[in-house]
């Protein structure tokens, strides 16, 4: 693994889920290998009444991107399939509002809604 120094950030997504936050971010090192982050964040609240964070991180190297795809995929549809009430799928395809931050804020668009 090369110097933290040498990796160039490109892309980074933010998605907020309660007093979790999850990151997203593709890097490139010196010699244009590219790579993925995935960052579990969360808030935790210290004895002194202050805050501090929990953070987790995930290396995904682009070799195995449509490896990591696919087995997140099945889970996510063993979940829905096996484990959740009808009621439940129908809440997780519920449309939302998409964030966008160069807006400032959530969007409607088609994609959404």
């Amino acid at each position: 693994m090369e110097d933290r120094h040498d990796q160039e950030e490109i892309y980074s997504q933010r998605i907020k889920a309660g007093k979790r936050t999850y990151f997203f971010d593709v890097k490139a090192t010196r010699g244009q290998d590219y790579y993925l982050t995935i960052t579990e964040s969360k808030r935790r609240l210290r004895d002194d009444d202050t805050f501090s964070y929990e953070k987790h991180k995930i290396f995904l190297y682009k070799e195995d991107f449509l490896k990591f795809v696919d087995a997140l995929q099945d889970a996510v549809d063993y979940v829905r399939e096996e484990l959740l009430t009808p009621e439940e799928v129908a809440e997780l395809d519920r449309p939302r509002p998409a964030y966008d931050e160069r807006e400032g804020g959530y969007t409607r668009t088609d994609d959404n809604y």
